[in-house]
């Protein structure tokens, strides 16, 4: 174990704080003499640029301004180096992210890149590298120097990407075995993309107006994403959601068309069996008729201990289908993913600037959009839909949502699915398409894909009760504007509570007079009988129905599991607990809920307003959360009971309010008229810095839905400046 003092660490990563070659400096100099960054009263960044490399330039400059606490930490994660600042308790999450990404390889990649995008990843770091040159106040944690090649580490929306679904339990179990001290990893997620995110579009026949309409609505961690515009003489003109320290819009629109991802898609990841024979000369896995070394390598992690860095050493391994990440049942495995870093950051920001839906498509056949599904319009009036896009084709007759046989030749991908073939929708006769993260066959209402067209592998998850929810919210409508599509978005239906409050009313009744619990629970039933199962910040019953409806949950889940039924399986877990349980196990849910909200917080009655609250006291990631300090009441709730908007804790809490880290986040509508019109919010505001008066601005808005105006042409920016500068001045 090697142990490096601190300051040496900081001084051999990168070159020293500040310094700036002189040709370096001319170059930053250039760029920022062809930037106009304009903030609105809002504080939102309309950045625009004579060149598409001079608009990425002062995009991550602003970016920078506003938080580059949250930018750096993005980049340390996706190189694998967040344990030289966190500590031990990090070295897996960094090991993770060193078993698929090499910063050799990705310098490599960065030197074969078309040379547009060179020019682009060059102005990314260039922007970077001005900001700290500009802001010599500013101490950043770990990384002083940006390279362009960094850009290829991060090239999709979510930090890490398909890579966090690796369990780090499961890889400390595999290589910490081999390797010494275990460390109990915890497993925290960076992003909580998969907890949910809506996508909804309107054709013209469904609208007042008769322009297609988009709903953008991702629920990620708060302030995940801010809300930027980003604008050259070059052709782009992009705004939306972008992701701190990526160089495109992930999530938005240009005067022509707008696209949302959510969360889901096809089975994009594989994982095979690995036979491995143990060899005096190294290891080996069977193949076919054969026997493959495995490939073995040292991956050495550092990691902040004290006033030192300490180093830990891993020989690790991999198959050709990629890293072995754990062990079950005598084999090991190794997984199998999208490694595309190049065609996939070229598809991020090739989408931005899309102008029809030829164009839009095209662009989509590059393939390497691996984690996500698209919701489309445009001002042609088109809608359209992809369930994923990046879908590798194999054999149907094996079962892809578990571990295949390494050693079977048959198990291997054949290629990619072409776009045309995958499960994709284009201005069906309905005139609306919803992606609630649940499956594509209630897409459309009855003009959706047919499960039976398309082999299994093309969509993990199933239906939810969002996706039954938006159903019921856009069928047999012809009338949307903007404000209609936000009330849909918000509308305040939670229909998980059809199917659970029947199973507790039954069992209620069916209690005897002269039980002592019947006599205890008869007015918080009466409650929940009367109840509309509509979330309100004023409503006790919405605060009675979620505090029971969890308890019974989390008392229910291992005998639900026992049956093949899965928490996250949210219509078969529901019908399970409204109807499988016994009338005992409904009951005392109930009745421990009602005890709980007596003790935490005086009386069961208690609304759900004055429990559930948006709270944001610091800049910092993963900031803690104050009972006693000033929230926000908020109405919706999450996701799982069926709320379109969604707002929940991002993980377990001390206090005893429930406050929201997780849900809406940046949410947008927008119609493509012959002149775009668009509306937007933000959880909290645009900045990072608790002293900006932008760090908490929107906060009131969002918890009541109001949403603000998108100023989108310049004529309309130039109405409303706060301040305009170029980078550096």
């Amino acid at each position: 174990m090697k142990l490096i003092p601190l300051l040496l660490v900081s001084l051999c990563i990168s070159p020293a704080l500040r310094a700036a070659p002189a040709d370096d400096l001319a170059r930053w100099q250039r760029h920022a003499a062809n930037v106009t960054i304009i903030r609105d009263t809002w504080g939102i960044p309309h950045v625009y640029g004579k060149t598409d490399a001079d608009a990425v330039f002062g995009l991550l400059y602003a970016q920078a301004e506003d938080d580059f606490n949250r930018v750096e930490l993005n980049y340390v994660n996706a190189v694998g180096r967040l344990a030289e600042i966190e500590g031990e308790k990090e070295i897996y999450r960094d090991l993770r992210m060193k078993l698929f990404i090499d910063p050799a390889d990705l310098r490599a990649s960065y030197a074969e890149s078309p040379a547009w995008l060179r020019t682009l990843m060059d102005a990314f770091a260039d922007g970077l590298n001005f900001y700290l040159h500009t802001h010599p106040g500013v101490k950043p944690k770990l990384l002083t120097h940006f390279e362009p090649w960094m850009a290829l580490a991060f090239s999709e929306g979510s930090i890490g990407g398909d890579i966090e679904t690796i369990s780090l339990k499961q890889l400390e179990e595999f290589y910490g075995a081999k390797s010494g001290k275990k460390l109990a990893t915890v497993e925290i997620e960076f992003s909580h993309d998969s907890r949910g995110s809506n996508g909804f579009a309107i054709a013209p026949a469904n609208s007042a107006s008769g322009n297609a309409l988009l709903l953008l609505n991702p629920h990620t961690s708060f302030y995940f994403r801010p809300e930027v515009q980003v604008v050259s003489n070059e052709g782009l003109n992009a705004y939306g959601a972008v992701t701190w320290g990526q160089f495109f819009v992930y999530q938005g629109f240009n005067d022509r068309l707008g696209w949302m991802h959510t969360s889901g898609g096809g089975d994009v990841i594989d994982e095979y069996l690995e036979t491995v024979i143990e060899k005096p000369n190294g290891a080996f896995y069977k193949y076919g008729d054969a026997e493959r070394p495995l490939t073995a390598k040292q991956i050495t992690i550092p990691y902040r201990s004290g006033a030192t860095i300490v180093e830990k050493m891993f020989t690790v391994y991999s198959s050709h289908h990629g890293p072995i990440v754990r062990a079950a049942g005598g084999k090991w495995i190794a997984v199998r993913l999208m490694q595309e870093p190049v065609k996939a950051l070229q598809q991020s920001y090739l989408r931005t600037k899309a102008k029809t839906y030829a164009e839009f498509l095209e662009v989509m056949q590059l393939r390497t959009n691996s984690s996500n599904n698209t919701v489309y319009a445009d001002a042609d009036g088109n809608i359209a839909y992809w369930h994923g896009n990046f879908i590798p084709r194999r054999d149907p007759k094996f079962d892809w949502t578990k571990p295949v046989d390494g050693s079977d030749p048959a198990t291997e991908w054949r290629g990619l699915h072409e776009v045309k073939d995958t499960i994709a929708l284009f201005n069906p006769p309905n005139g609306w398409i919803a992606n609630t993260n649940n499956w594509p066959f209630s897409a459309a209402g009855p003009n959706s894909p047919r499960q039976q067209d398309f082999p299994r592998y093309m969509w993990e998850r199933p239906e939810n009760f969002r996706g039954i929810h938006a159903g019921r919210m856009l069928s047999n409508r012809h009338d949307f504007t903007l404000d209609k599509l936000i009330a849909a978005a918000f509308d305040r239906d939670l229909p998980a509570f059809d199917v659970l409050i029947p199973g507790l009313l039954k069992a209620f009744d069916a209690t005897p007079a002269t039980d002592l619990l019947r006599a205890k629970l008869a007015e918080p039933i009466a409650v929940l009988r009367t109840w509309d199962h509509r979330w309100s910040a004023d409503s006790v019953a919405t605060t009675l129905a979620i505090f029971w409806a969890q308890d019974l949950m989390m008392n229910v889940s291992a005998a639900a599991k026992a049956k093949n039924i899965a928490p996250s399986d949210q219509l078969p877990m529901f019908d399970f607990m409204a109807k499988q349980t016994t009338p005992a196990e409904r009951l005392g849910a109930l009745d421990r809920a009602e005890e709980k909200l007596t003790r935490d917080f005086g009386t069961w009655k208690t609304p759900w307003g004055a429990i559930n609250r948006f709270q944001r006291l610091s800049g910092e990631v993963n900031a803690g959360f104050d009972d006693t300090k000033p929230s926000l009441p908020v109405g919706f709730t999450a996701s799982v009971w069926g709320s379109l908007a969604a707002f929940s804790a991002a993980g377990p809490q001390p206090t005893k309010k429930i406050f929201g880290g997780v849900g809406n986040s940046f949410v947008a509508v927008v119609e493509f008229g012959p002149r775009l019109k668009a509306r937007s919010l933000l959880a909290g505001g645009e900045s990072g810095d608790p002293a900006s008066p932008h760090f908490n601005d929107q906060a009131e808005r969002y918890t009541k839905g109001e949403f603000k105006d998108v100023w989108f042409y310049l004529d309309d920016v130039e109405q409303h400046v706060e301040s305009r500068y170029h980078p550096g001045g």
